[in-house]
């Protein structure tokens, strides 16, 4: 179990597009990967989940939380080796924890919780809230955005993680990005 959660040493700066479903996160990550000529690192979840939803017609449970886990872990750390200077993720651990308390009671696994503070990253991008909802199968909450977002900006809080807050339109999230990210590489 805990190999599978693991994050894997890596020669790269590691970025985490974190916030709120429907922020832009999946957009962002593919621009800047391309911007940079790099990889990303898509969310597991969206497509386990959307095979569920298309295969049994249910949405996310309890017991799905640790084998998305597992498959993001899978797909950073074999994408990681393929990455020259840094990897886009689009989700992280920490993201699939916050969730799990927000939605199952506060309630988290063990082995998930310990390695979503343990995976460490040199910079997030919180994404905010001002985009338009775009609903699809599997999003749930658009009413729930604020207080959403209030609950991820809390856990890099006390997590201690560094991070940058997102907000505009896509052209001004990337130039505040890439702003940020170059700055990173030129520190390198």
């Amino acid at each position: 179990m805990e190999k599978d959660l693991k994050q894997q040493p890596a020669n790269c700066i590691k970025i985490v597009l974190f916030g709120p479903e429907s922020t832009g996160k999946t957009t962002l990550s593919r621009q800047l990967a391309r911007h940079y000529n790099s990889v990303w690192v898509p969310e597991y979840a969206r497509e386990y989940l959307q095979n569920k939803w298309n295969n049994e017609r249910k949405t996310c449970e309890q017991k799905d939380l640790l084998p998305i886990a597992k498959g993001q872990m899978r797909l950073e750390n074999d994408l990681a080796k393929k990455a020259d200077s840094i990897l886009i993720c689009d989700t992280d651990l920490l993201e699939t924890k916050v969730y799990s308390e927000a939605y199952y009671a506060g309630k988290c696994d063990p082995f998930l919780e310990k390695y979503a503070i343990e995976n460490t990253y040199d910079l997030y991008f919180l994404t905010y809230i001002d985009t338009p909802w775009e609903a699809d199968d599997l999003r749930d909450k658009p009413n729930e955005r604020e207080r959403m977002f209030e609950v991820f900006q809390t856990e890099l809080i006390m997590q201690n993680r560094p991070y940058v807050l997102l907000k505009g339109n896509m052209k001004e999230r990337m130039e505040v990005a890439v702003k940020h990210i170059d700055n990173l590489l030129n520190d390198k």
